[in-house]
This record gives structure tokens, sequence and C-alpha cells, in this order.
């Protein structure tokens, strides 16, 4: 009878698609990331609540345990990580990458333990990626809305198109969905090459990281929504002495 070693075991988990991610509470899915090879990215890496004080990095290779850690969190360096402990999250950015950087890496948290948490996602670097966005952060106020436009190429035609919240892995389709009493979000094909995201009705809790995506890729896209401001209505002289 053969037998397998934990090593092995753990080999098998993580490539079965069990072990993705830092912990029970983030929930996320392996992803594959379009990216665009000789321009700057930045990508989300989410943790659990209870890893805000812990370590951070980044780490390159197919097996978790074997793999080989790039980058910590607020180093500078090929890969710069910052870590953004109010909202449970760091983040991986680059100036350029080639398309030989194409390949699994892992973003991970360390916890003092024998192993440390972590999930993986794998980067397709590509000079013109089969999915990508014009913008890859966008901003708009309390109340109104912000248009998003994902590329896809002609491989991707018949896949299905969603634009997802990473922090929740909520999901909308094309077609209209409404989120709440006065907002929505709508989602137009153009059956070619692109598809709209509509945000309308914006909140301040819209703001956060989604990704556009066709098919098993996906891009990126950072939302900041800002409070409204209402313009304070000037006096005149003549006004003053009435």
């Amino acid at each position: 009878m053969n037998t397998h070693s934990a090593v092995d075991m753990i080999y098998s988990l993580i490539l079965s698609g069990i072990l993705l991610h830092i912990t029970d509470g983030a929930g996320i899915q392996s992803m594959n990331i379009a990216v665009i090879s000789g321009a700057p990215g930045i990508i989300p890496c989410l943790y659990d609540d209870t890893h805000k004080e812990n370590r951070k990095y980044w780490c390159q290779g197919s097996h978790w345990v074997s793999c080989s850690i790039l980058a910590y969190a607020n180093n500078t360096g090929k890969y710069s990580l910052t870590d953004y402990p109010a909202q449970s999250i760091f983040t991986v950015q680059w100036k350029n990458l080639k398309t030989s950087d194409s390949g699994y890496y892992w973003c991970a948290v360390e916890t003092g333990g024998e192993i440390d948490n972590g999930y993986y996602l794998y980067l397709t670097v590509q000079s013109n990626p089969d999915v990508s966005v014009v913008n890859s952060s966008v901003s708009g106020h309390e109340g109104g809305d912000i248009s998003v436009q994902c590329f896809y190429s002609s491989g991707y035609k018949s896949k299905l198109k969603q634009w997802c919240r990473y922090k929740d892995q909520s999901c909308y389709t094309v077609g209209r969905t409404n989120t709440s009493q006065n907002s929505s979000v709508q989602i137009s094909d153009d059956g070619r090459r692109s598809f709209t995201v509509l945000m309308t009705g914006l909140r301040l809790t819209d703001s956060g990281w989604y990704y556009c995506s066709a098919g098993d890729l996906q891009a990126p896209v950072h939302l900041t929504v800002t409070e409204f401001k209402r313009a304070t209505p000037s006096h005149s002289k003549t006004d003053m002495y009435v």
C-alpha cells in the first residue's frame, strides 16, 4: 500500500483548491489575474481581522510550503507591499512585469505557528491581456454614479462576464441589479470586445476593491466613494446689512 507524507497531503489540498484563503473568515477563491506586461499594476490581498497586527508577505511558487518570499509589507523593491489594517487588506504593487513573471503567487500572513496562512492566485502577464480595464482606479461621490469599461479578447466573447467585490465575493452579471432602495449595478455587454459596468446611487460603503471578470480571468479595480458636500450659499454685502 502506498503511503503519503504530510507534505504530499498539503500539496494535494492546495492543488485541489481547498487551501485558498488566509482564514475561514476571508473566504477568498483562487483567482487568475490578467496583468499588462511592462506597465505598473496593483492587486489587493485580503486577510481576516484577527491578523491586523501580523506581518504580511508576498510569495512566489506553485507550492505553498516551498514558495519564495519576494517582499514583506512596507518594504520596497520589485514588489511594494502596503498594509491597511483598518480595511484588513494589503496591496501588492509593481512598476512592470515581464511575460516570464507569469505564475503562481501567494498573499500570506505570518501567524507565529508552524504554518502561516495564505491563499494563492495566478498572474497572467501579457502584452495584450485577454481581460483588462480602461482605469484600475475610479472615484465618485455619495449618491452619484461611476462607469467602468472592461475589455475582453475574442476568445472570451461567449464567457460569463461579471463585476465582483473582493470583500464578500458578491458578483453581478449582465443586466440590472438593485442593491438597495437607491442604488443599482447595471452591466451591458456589447457582444464584441467590451462590457460596461454602471453603478448608480453610490454609498460610502461601496468603496473598496472590485474586479471585472470574463471566464476565468479577472482585472482588479479600486473604487473610492467620497462624501457629497453641498455648496454653501454665498452672501452679498447687501444681504449682510438686511
